[in-house]
């Protein structure tokens, strides 16, 4: 089985639920260049994935070798999936792929994506049509336009929206065919880089002008070409240009689960977000095996972490544990940790000012007794402070290592080098970016640490970082603000 699948012009929330469902499913993919930094997040971990280039000017596969290459893999058992940008027919050769595998007699499924003729604009405030001013619209490739079979005469006399993909290297072609065909100088004409992203640019003009300031603004493929009158409302109709982190691709560092409300917070502020899971969580809480029976009698049970939350309770869910029967407190580590223990009905009893050990043993510290018996249920690599320390206090104190943090690995190679800003939220991510991206391209970006702790592994590697005032989500977002206003200033 094979889907061809429409990504969408780049935005991750631009991805439809059946292509989302349709990747799933697939065990092996091939994807273009233009499909946005997190889209292969969505397959499964033990997908196959081929990279098929199509950069302008220099193919790494050619068209017939991609037809090949999906066919063998297909023939081979594979669910195969071939992602493509925007749409896969509008100017996207996914006919010709479809009719390679009914050539074959392979089963297929063509997944529509949202065009970037659309898209794109829509995000740079241009609608495509508008009453008064355009009550049609065009698309046209603009690849190799000196040589393209086009109706010149008509387009120049349309008076409907007209728009060029791919047409960057043709633009000045594109203006004077549209100009010596009848076409005034003087119309409205705006040229979109890489709408929907973070560095989505845009050159308003004429059709006289626009290849001069193309130049002078130094745009780069791909860029969407509009002439129309519906150009002229793009002021005021600009609402992604408007948002408080439009332009920053903030590079997410955390496990899959840890990452998603932060991601979400940073896109609906305007931000890109580039998420790279360098943490895995491996579960391994059979280990609280041995202190299963003890579970009712603990006076405390400390969790330090999101992960540490997540992984306690589907133990006990898993082993048909009843909940009724814990009869200890609940004490947390930070605000992430409170909000995940509140999800599941259930109140912390204190929660650490600051998102670090230090804090919270001064916390509970005051609450402690000779005779209370306390749980750690951390990650192996967490560090031994808290036991110590509350081992001072407490007659017995277990710490059970209920998940590993491993390396996680990046699916997508190129969708680090987008990112502006990097954030870093436990030594862990520092190490493990540093093994997965390495030391010195981390140090081209703006890199950001939640805490101290975290601060410190940055600086025992030469990395100069932001620190968080608040060791939190928002304590994230409030920096990544100020530092985009240093930019902007």
């Amino acid at each position: 089985m094979v889907y061809i699948i429409g990504a969408g012009p780049g935005d991750e929330e631009l991805l439809t639920l059946k292509a989302i469902n349709a990747m799933k499913k697939c065990t092996a993919v091939l994807y273009d260049r233009l499909i946005g930094g997190n889209i292969l997040n969505y397959l499964r971990e033990d997908c196959e994935i081929y990279y098929c280039g199509k950069e302008p000017g220099c193919h790494y596969k050619t068209q017939e070798e991609i037809n090949e290459s999906i066919v063998r893999l297909a023939k081979e058992g594979h669910v195969v999936g071939r992602i493509k940008g925007g749409d896969p027919y509008v100017f996207g050769r996914g006919g010709e792929e479809a009719l390679a595998l009914i050539e074959e007699e392979i089963a297929f499924e063509v997944v529509p994506g949202i065009t970037s003729a659309i898209s794109v604009l829509n995000y740079a405030g241009i609608p495509v049509t508008s009453r008064g001013k355009a009550q049609s619209f065009h698309v046209i490739t603009g690849m190799s336009a000196s040589m393209l079979k086009v109706n010149w005469e008509s387009l120049a006399k349309e008076e409907g929206t007209l728009i060029f993909l791919m047409g960057l290297e043709s633009i000045e072609d594109i203006c004077s065919n549209l100009i010596g065909h009848g076409k005034a100088k003087d119309s409205h004409c705006a040229v979109v880089m890489r709408g929907t992203t973070s560095k989505q640019k845009k050159v308003i003009g004429t059709l006289e002008s626009i290849s001069h300031k193309v130049k002078e603004a130094e745009l780069k493929s791909p860029c969407i070409i509009v002439v129309g009158q519906v150009v002229e409302l793009q002021e005021k109709l600009s609402w992604y240009e408007r948002k408080p982190l439009f332009g920053l691709n903030v590079c997410i560092t955390r496990s899959k689960e840890q990452a998603e409300p932060l991601k979400w917070k940073l896109k609906d502020l305007g931000a890109e977000v580039t998420e790279i899971n360098s943490i895995n969580i491996v579960d391994t809480s059979e280990n609280l095996k041995p202190v299963e029976s003890k579970l009712p009698f603990y006076d405390y049970i400390v969790l330090t972490s999101v992960n540490a939350v997540n992984t306690f309770f589907s133990y006990l869910l898993r082993n048909s544990i009843d909940f009724r029967k814990i009869k200890g407190e609940f004490v947390v580590i930070g605000k992430a940790t409170a909000r995940a223990l509140k999800e599941r009905g259930i109140m912390p009893f204190l929660e650490s000012k600051e998102f670090y050990s230090e804090s919270l043993f001064e916390e509970i510290k005051p609450k402690l007794l000779k005779h209370h018996k306390v749980l750690i249920p951390c990650s192996k690599i967490a560090r031994n402070y808290l036991q110590e320390e509350i081992a001072k206090c407490c007659q017995e104190v277990d710490r059970i290592n209920i998940y590993e943090t491993n390396e996680g690995h990046i699916k997508n190679p190129k969708s680090f080098e987008e990112c502006d800003v990097i954030i870093f939220t436990s030594p862990s991510t520092v190490k493990n970016m540093i093994s997965l991206v390495g030391l010195e391209k981390i140090k081209e970006k703006i890199s950001i640490a939640i805490g101290p702790i975290t601060n410190r592994e940055l600086e025992s590697h030469g990395i100069e970082a932001f620190m968080c005032k608040e060791a939190s989500e928002e304590g994230l977002i409030e920096e990544i603000k100020s530092i985009r206003s240093k930019i902007n200033g």
